[in-house]
């Protein structure tokens, strides 16, 4: 595995361009107007200029990996971007958050293209063309012998779940509680780890998401409270979530894939979502003031 392609240069994405840019033949997948961007401004990340080489959709030339780093609102567009460089034995990883996009890419390249994954590590912090990120994080994906092969001989810190969909759903749910509650109420995660009120709210958000994941046919998600919760203590206590950061910069947030998608579901499952249903109201009010 040597040709890899990075798809969206947000925080997440910008990370692992630069982890990845000196061990293999990396390609960045940019519409015209990024590519006119970057060539012009060049992607800093914590306080470097970051060369990188870009392409274009019109491009061709098959990939051994491709990873999918947009937010939300490009998948849609990556999905067809990536479409002249998905050869054979392509392997893709989204590292989007939500429990869709795999679904999604899926739907087109075929599930044997698709490895489930996400990316779990320290918060970073985007400002423009700008990100700071301490290094601290991994890419959590399903099995398979090749990626794992090429994470670990490039020292790229990786975890291989026992049960990559119930993992998938726990990051979910994460996000659920605390990447929505903090948005609303201008919380660190050291100010919802010290509040047992936020903590109270948080298990009846966790308890939709559980309800849902269980009608969706996800096994194992009786410690799905605890499992939560303990991830959220593990977290920097002086750091912000990402819809957090949307809201202070006046970007849109991803409420859609969190929030939206448990009230989504919950309509064709006949599963009342009222939490969700609040904060899903009370964020598009934030964005409609932006």
């Amino acid at each position: 595995m040597d040709k890899v392609i990075i798809c969206g240069l947000g925080a997440v994405g910008l990370t692992y361009a630069n982890k990845l840019k000196n061990v293999c033949d990396l390609k960045i997948l940019v519409d015209d107007v990024r590519f006119e961007r970057f060539q012009k401004n060049p992607p800093i990340l914590n306080g470097e200029k970051i060369d990188l080489d870009y392409i274009l959709p019109s491009d061709s030339g098959k990939a051994d990996l491709i990873i999918v780093a947009t937010k939300a609102s490009g998948l849609d567009s990556a999905i067809s971007n990536i479409k002249n460089f998905v050869g054979e034995n392509t392997i893709i990883i989204s590292l989007l958050n939500g429990i869709s996009s795999e679904e999604k890419i899926a739907s087109v390249y075929g599930n044997d293209k698709v490895i489930p994954a996400y990316f779990i590590g320290h918060s970073a912090v985007r400002d423009g063309n700008s990100v700071t990120q301490d290094g601290v994080g991994k890419i959590v994906f399903g099995a398979n012998g090749r990626l794992e092969k090429f994470f670990k001989e490039n020292n790229i810190d990786y975890e291989i779940p026992e049960d990559i969909i119930y993992s998938l759903w726990l990051k979910f749910t994460m996000n659920i509680f605390s990447n929505q509650t903090s948005a609303v109420l201008n919380l660190t995660f050291g100010e919802m780890k010290r509040s047992e009120k936020f903590k109270s709210f948080a298990k009846k958000l966790i308890s939709e998401v559980r309800q849902i994941g269980e009608a969706s046919g996800v096994k194992g998600l009786d410690n799905l409270e605890k499992d939560a919760l303990l991830a959220l203590s593990l977290m920097v206590d002086d750091g912000k979530t990402s819809m957090l950061q949307d809201i202070l910069a006046g970007r849109k947030t991803e409420v859609d894939i969190f929030a939206g998608e448990i009230i989504e579901r919950g309509k064709k499952l006949g599963i009342a979502t009222p939490y969700n249903q609040t904060l899903y109201d009370l964020i598009n009010i934030l964005e409609e003031k932006q």
